[in-house]
C-alpha cells in the first residue's frame, strides 16, 4: 500500500527527505499513480498523516475497556511500542509534527489530529477521577495535555537513542501516578 510505504520512507528519511520517486519504488507503483491518487506532495503528506492517525487508533481502540487507571496507562504505553508498525508510526508522527512548523498546510490537520488524541485520552483521565475524591482537584484536559506531551517527548528521546525504552516507560508510569495524585488518594 502506498501510505504504508510513505510511512516507511518518512521514518527513514524524514518528511523533507520524502521523494515521490523513492516512494514509488518502495510501494512498487509508478510516480504517475501516486500523483493521480494524491494530487501533489502536500496531498500525499495530508493523507499520510490521516493514515498514521487511523493506524494508531486501530491499535489503541481496546484501551478504553477495563479499570480506568489501567486503561489510561495502556493507551499511553501503546505509543511506546518496540514493534515495526509502532516505531514507524511514532517516527512518522514526529516528523509530520515537526514539518507542520514549516508547512502551514499541515498545521490545521495536525491540530485536529492532536485534539482528537487529547480528547480520547481525556475521557480515560476523567474515568480515573470518577472514583473517590482526592486531595488534588485535577483538570482532566490539563492532565491530558501534560501526559500526551510527555509521551511525545519520551518517544522522541527513545527513538533517537537518548534513553532506553524501559526508562521511557518507567518515566511515563511515574508521571501518570503523579498526575493522578495516586499517593494522595483516599481508600
Amino acid at each position: 500500500m502506498i501510505l504504508e510505504a510513505a510511512i516507511r520512507v518518512i521514518a527513514r528519511r524524514g518528511v523533507r527527505g520524502l521523494r515521490v520517486e523513492e516512494l514509488s519504488a518502495e510501494a512498487g507503483v509508478s510516480t504517475a499513480l501516486i500523483y493521480y491518487h494524491f494530487g501533489d506532495r502536500a496531498g500525499l503528506l495530508r493523507r499520510t498523516l490521516e493514515f498514521v492517525n487511523d493506524r494508531a487508533r486501530r491499535y489503541t481502540d481496546d484501551s478504553s475497556k477495563g479499570e480506568p487507571r489501567a486503561a489510561l496507562e495502556h493507551a499511553l504505553m501503546l505509543e511506546l511500542q518496540d514493534v515495526p508498525p509502532g516505531r514507524e508510526n511514532s517516527i512518522a508522527w514526529g516528523e509530520l509534527r515537526a514539518s507542520a512548523i514549516f508547512e502551514p498546510d499541515l498545521q490545521e490537520q495536525m491540530r485536529t489530529s492532536t485534539r482528537q488524541w487529547i480528547n480520547d485520552i481525556a475521557e480515560l483521565v476523567e474515568r480515573t477521577q470518577s472514583g473517590p475524591v482526592t486531595a488534588v482537584d485535577l483538570d482532566p484536559m490539563d492532565t491530558t495535555e501534560r501526559l500526551t506531551a510527555l509521551v511525545e517527548g519520551l518517544s522522541e528521546r527513545w527513538l533517537s537513542g537518548s534513553i532506553t525504552l524501559e526508562r521511557a516507560r518507567d518515566l511515563l508510569r511515574g508521571a501518570i501516578a503523579a498526575e493522578l495524585g495516586e499517593a494522595l488518594r483516599t481508600s
